[in-house]
C-alpha cells in the first residue's frame, strides 16, 4: 500500500499540486487521471521519491523518505515516460539491471537472474528484442523493455508514467492487462517459447508486484483497466474514488471542458466525448 498526505510542490513560485492525499491499496489499480498540466507526472514523481516536496509519502506503512534507495526499489518499480536511448547494452541486458536491488554490491547476475529478466521479458511481448541494441528500438519496443525491467525488480508496487506511449492499440491493451494481472498476489506463469538467446527465453514463474498506479490519458483505457481513480485539476484531487464514482459526465464535464456521454456495455464502461459548439 503507498500512501499520501498533503503532498505539494512548487516550480519556482509556480504552485503545481496543493495538499494532495492519495490512497493505493494491495491488489488494486489506482488511475492517475486529469488534463494535460494538471500535475499526474509531478505526484507520480512524489509518490517514489524522485521530487521531494512538503507532505508525507509511507509504503507499507513505511516513511519514504526514511527508507535506504536499496530497500525502495526492492518495494517500488518504475517506469518513466522517456529513458534516453545512449547506451551500449541490449534490451535483455537492460531488463537484467531490474535484478540489481536484489543483488550484493559488485555480485554478478547468476543464473536466477537471467531466469527473471528472460521472462518478464517475454511477458511483455519482446523476447525476440533480448539481443538487439536498446538504443536502436522503436519508441514502443523501449517502452516494453522498460517495462519488463521494472518487473524484473519483482517489487510489490509498480508505478508507471503513461505506460502506452508510442504503443499501438494492441500492445497499449495488452501492457495494461498485464499490469492489471499483476495486482493480484499470485502473480505469473508463462508457457515454454523459443530460445532466441540466453536473456530471452527462460520459462518460470513469481510473484510480481501486487499494487499498480498508472498515470493515463486516455479515460477509456482507464475505465478499462483500473480499480480505482484520483483525478487533478488545477494543482488538486477534483474527485476520488471507484471508476464507476469518477468516470461520470457531471465530474468529467467541468474538469475536461468538453462533452461527456456514458455508455455500459457489457458491463463496461465507455465514454464518448463532443467538443464544445
Amino acid at each position: 500500500m503507498i500512501e499520501a498526505e498533503g503532498l505539494s510542490w512548487s516550480y519556482a513560485a509556480t504552485p503545481i499540486l496543493e495538499d494532495i492525499a492519495v490512497d493505493s491499496h494491495e491488489g488494486r489499480v489506482l488511475g492517475l487521471i486529469g488534463p494535460n498540466g494538471s500535475g499526474k507526472t509531478t505526484l507520480l514523481r512524489l509518490l517514489y521519491g524522485a521530487l521531494r516536496g512538503s507532505g508525507t509519502v509511507r509504503v507499507d506503512g513505511d516513511d519514504l523518505g526514511r527508507l535506504h534507495a536499496r530497500e525502495v526499489a526492492r518495494r517500488m518499480a518504475v517506469v518513466v515516460q522517456e529513458s534516453g536511448t545512449d547506451t551500449t547494452l541490449t534490451a535483455g541486458e537492460m531488463v537484467l539491471l531490474g535484478r540489481t536491488p536484489h543483488l550484493s554490491p559488485f555480485a554478478r547476475a547468476g543464473e536466477h537472474d537471467l531466469e527473471v529478466a528472460a521472462d518478464c521479458l517475454a511477458r511483455v511481448g519482446g523476447s525476440h528484442l533480448g539481443p538487439r541494441s536498446f538504443g536502436a528500438l522503436s519508441g514502443g519496443e523501449r517502452q516494453r523493455v522498460l517495462i519488463a525491467r521494472a518487473l524484473a525488480q519483482e517489487a510489490t508496487h509498480l508505478l508507471l508514467d503513461e505506460p502506452t506511449n508510442h504503443l499501438d492499440i494492441r500492445f497499449q491493451h495488452e501492457i495494461l492487462a498485464l499490469v492489471r494481472k499483476l495486482r493480484t498476489p499470485r502473480g505469473y506463469s508463462l508457457a515454454r517459447h523459443e530460445r532466441t538467446s540466453k536473456l530471452a527465453a527462460r520459462p518460470r514463474s513469481g510473484r510480481l508486484g501486487t499494487t499498480a498506479i498508472v498515470v493515463l490519458h486516455d479515460l477509456n483505457l482507464a475505465a478499462r483497466y483500473c480499480d480505482d481513480l484520483v483525478l487533478l485539476d488545477e494543482r488538486r484531487v477534483a474527485a476520488r474514488g471507484t471508476v464507476d464514482e469518477v468516470l461520470r459526465p457531471e465530474i468529467l464535464e467541468p474538469v475536461y471542458r468538453i462533452g461527456v456521454e456514458r455508455l455500459e456495455l457489457r458491463g463496461e464502461i465507455h465514454l464518448l466525448f463532443r467538443p464544445a459548439a
